[in-house]
């Protein structure tokens, strides 16, 4: 594989300097209002409580992150001139909102914002969500692999990495039903397998895949035990088929379980993490206590982030090591080749 000049630019701005990614999610949506929406008794969560909740998270969790995703909603307008400049910043595309059909669901880019203006506002790279499930309606899932290959194109056009995320859903004959996502106790390892593999093809444009665990993570046995050869195995095969630079993403899963996940994904060759609820979802259970989520985010949140960065530090696969990339690391097209089709003119 190769980058443009703005593409391998952006990945070096979400890893530290060795080439690992850690990196913090606050551009969850629905988990963050359905809870604030309760506690106040409101049919809305207030804007105010969620951006102020989200404020919290970066000034907060910024000292042991190498990047943060931020939604351009609530997370960037009150954090962009908070965050600290020598980190990266990864903004969401996708709407939490989607389309449910009896076949499956439908993704779409949040109203009035586009890779284009991700990159005038500053971003180091775009993250996507596309809900897919290989065994939904075929009509379903062209749609959502057309969606994907246009932000893919996007990407390449402006020139910034293009970090895509999977998550295993509900369909309508399924006994497990959410509209707000969790962990499905019941999701087969191949509906993880055969999702990234679909979207490992070149012409999706995926820099990064932010992935979820094959296994349910409170099904994931303890390294060393019975039953963690197999489940090794399901890992290992996961980074053969992303074959290009990968993290894991929590799923919501409990502290202990998302450090039991990171032990298989960094053995597998995983790249870091970019993770939100495992990390803060425990102090935010705390709201409306604002100074009780601000003490839970320092003395719970800040030393599990400690541990798992030590843990990422001595187990994880620096990205541009990866072996997609040969021996001799990325080869980066130059910066004529890169922009010549944006710029015309460009270099001359």
């Amino acid at each position: 594989m190769q980058l443009s000049a703005g593409k391998y630019r952006g990945m070096r701005r979400l890893a530290d300097r060795q080439g690992r990614f850690k990196m913090t999610a606050v551009d969850q949506r629905p988990p963050i209002k359905n809870l604030i929406r309760e506690r106040r008794g409101t049919a809305q969560a207030p804007w105010e409580d969620v951006a102020g909740f989200k404020e919290l998270l970066i000034r907060e969790l910024q000292g042991e992150s190498t990047a943060m995703l931020l939604d351009p909603h609530y997370a960037y307008p009150r954090g962009v001139t908070m965050l600290d400049p020598a980190l990266g910043m990864i903004l969401t595309l996708e709407d939490s909102l989607f389309t449910e059909t009896p076949g499956g669901r439908l993704s779409a880019e949040i109203d009035d914002w586009s890779t284009e203006k991700i990159k005038r506002a500053g971003g180091d790279a775009v993250k996507v969500l596309t809900w897919y499930r290989p065994d939904a309606d075929p009509a379903v899932c062209e749609a959502q692999q057309a969606f994907t290959a246009r932000i893919g194109d996007a990407c390449r056009r402006y020139d910034l990495p293009f970090v895509f995320e999977l998550l295993v859903y509900p369909l309508a004959r399924d006994a497990e039903q959410t509209r707000d996502y969790v962990e499905m106790k019941t999701k087969h390892p191949d509906l993880v397998l055969d999702s990234v593999r679909a979207f490992a093809d070149p012409k999706y444009g995926v820099d990064l895949f932010k992935l979820e665990s094959p296994i349910p993570a409170s099904d994931l046995p303890e390294p060393g035990s019975e039953g963690a050869p197999q489940a090794q195995a399901l890992f290992d095969e996961l980074g053969r088929i992303a074959g290009r630079p990968w993290v894991m993403l929590s799923a919501g899963a409990g502290m202990a379980q998302f450090r039991r996940v990171l032990h298989y994904a960094y053995a597998a060759g995983a790249s870091g993490y970019l993770a939100g609820r495992a990390i803060w979802l425990d102090a935010f259970q705390r709201f409306p206590d604002w100074q009780a989520i601000e003490a839970g985010l320092r003395e719970q949140a800040v030393p599990y982030m400690r541990g798992l960065n030590a843990l990422t530090d001595e187990a994880a696969t620096p990205w541009h090591r990866h072996p997609c990339y040969g021996p001799e690391g990325p080869r980066v097209l130059p910066a004529d080749a890169s922009f010549r089709h944006v710029y015309p003119g460009f270099g001359a």
